[in-house]
Formats: structure tokens, C-alpha cells, sequence
């Protein structure tokens, strides 16, 4: 079954988080996605916004933009959300609009060098283990973290191209798609990531980002979001394509009218 989510971009300023995430669980809609867009808004700090602010709402961060971040600060910061709110986060890292790498001087030669890397040392730190690495860009020595999380959240990577996909099922627990992408390349996308995944890797999650009108109305809604669950989405996180929109009354049009209708 397909899990319905909300999504909070962040076009929208974080003053509006607390009633949006009110929103979010007054409806009963189970989850909310957020990402880090240069020069918006902290992944991290959005998320723990949202998770102090509600009692039931799991938060996704997709995505972490790695060119920005030490691998071992943002293992930090994940194990921490995850030990205060246990089993209600999920992790999502990826390259990084590099245009904005370039302007914050963080842009890398090797994307894909980086992003094995980091998501390699990432998981593992953030499973327990003592990590020592010397990469082309991620260097650890002896490093482990004094408080890893009990209920490790899944780790994804965000991606469309199948070198990323590969990775993604190979070193991750699954695969973010961005808005955009039909049924057809979710399809291609979640056939691609199963067929590269990596050895004791449980099941591996597909969440697709997806655009729907703010007035609905809520069949249509639902089934676009069950035609991606049929091309093999575990996750479908909807953003109103209106920038001006209501996005607590969205929020609660998805939790209370779409939700009912998505099998």
C-alpha cells in the first residue's frame, strides 16, 4: 500500500510550518517531505520543527544537498533527530543543484565520487560502526558517533539517471524521484533500483515527488497517486503547483478527501 504524504517546499517560509504540520495531522495524512534548496531553509532544522510540533507526522528530508555538509556532522544531526523522535524520520542525501555548489564554492569534479562516498560512510555511521575512509573527498579517521540512533531511519538518495538509481539501490535504503517524472520513468526508475540492489539490503523504498492543483478535485489527485503506487512508488509526496496556494487547507484536502480514495 502506498503512503500518501504533503509536501512543505521551501518557497514557503518557515513561519508557516507550525500550522501547516497542524494541518497535516488534524487530516490523519501520515507523513510530510521537506528539502534543503539553497538559500531557503535547513533541512534539519524544518524537519525537527515539524517532529517537536506533532505528536503522530513522520517528516521526510529530501533532499540533503551532500557538496555542503561534513559527512559527519549530518550523521550527527540525523542520529540526534532520530534518537528524540524515534521512527518518524526518513533521510534523503543527493548531489546538490550544482549551480548553487558553485556559488557557495562547495562544487566537486566528481558528484558521483562524492555521493558514493558520503552515502557509504553515512549508512555505516549511521548503523554504529567506527568508520575510517580516505576518499577522494570523504575522509574519516576512527570516527564513530557516541549516540547512534536505536531505530535507524532509512537513508535514500535522491536521483533520476540510472548511475544514481544504481547507487541508490546498491548503497541505500531506496530511492527519492523528483516532481516531473511520469508513471512510465517511476517504472523504469523502480525496476532499475531493485535489479542493483545491494546484499542484505532489505526492501528497498521508491518515493516520488508529484504535483497536483490546490482545489482538487480529490479522484483526479488520487489517481495519479495510484497509477505511481501501480509503477512501483512506496511513497507519493504531493506539492500544490500553486506558489500562493493555502498549503494548510491543501494539506488537509490531501489527509481528509485524497487519502479515503488512494487503494
Amino acid at each position: 500500500m502506498v503512503t500518501l504524504a504533503a509536501i512543505f517546499p521551501p518557497s514557503q517560509p518557515p513561519e508557516r510550518l507550525g500550522a501547516v504540520a497542524a494541518a497535516a495531522e488534524a487530516a490523519g495524512l501520515a507523513q510530510l517531505w521537506i528539502w534543503e534548496d539553497c538559500f531557503s531553509e535547513s533541512g534539519i532544522a524544518t524537519a525537527t520543527a515539524i517532529l517537536a510540533a506533532t505528536g503522530s507526522v513522520t517528516v521526510g528530508i529530501g533532499l540533503l544537498p551532500v557538496p555542503l555538509r561534513n559527512v559527519a556532522l549530518t550523521a550527527m544531526e540525523i542520529a540526534t533527530l532520530a534518537r528524540l523522535f524515534p521512527g518518524r524520520l526518513t533521510a534523503g542525501i543527493g548531489h546538490g543543484v550544482q549551480d548553487w555548489m558553485s556559488q557557495v564554492g562547495a562544487r566537486v569534479e566528481s558528484p558521483m565520487t562524492l555521493l558514493r562516498e558520503y552515502t557509504t560512510a553515512l549508512y555505516a555511521l549511521l548503523h554504529g560502526d567506527r568508520v575510517t575512509t580516505h576518499g577522494r573527498y570523504v575522509h574519516l579517521d576512527g570516527v564513530a558517533l557516541d549516540w547512534p540512533p536505536a531505530v535507524v531511519p532509512p537513508l535514500l538518495v535522491g536521483g533520476i539517471r540510472p548511475r544514481t538509481v544504481s547507487l541508490a539501490g546498491e548503497l541505500a535504503d531506496g530511492v527519492i524521484i523528483p516532481g516531473g517524472m511520469s508513471p512510465g520513468d517511476v517504472r523504469a526508475s523502480a525496476g532499475h533500483l531493485r535489479g542493483h540492489r545491494g546484499a542484505g539490503r532489505g526492501p528497498a523504498d521508491v518515493v516520488v515527488f508529484a504535483g497536483a492543483p490546490a482545489d482538487g478535485p480529490a479522484a483526479a489527485v488520487a489517481a495519479t497517486v495510484s497509477e505511481y503506487a501501480r509503477a512501483g512508488a512506496t511513497h507519493v509526496a504531493v506539492n500544490t503547483a500553486e506558489r500562493d496556494a493555502d498549503l494548510e487547507r491543501f494539506t488537509g484536502f490531501l489527509g481528509r478527501e485524497v487519502r479515503p480514495l488512494v487503494g
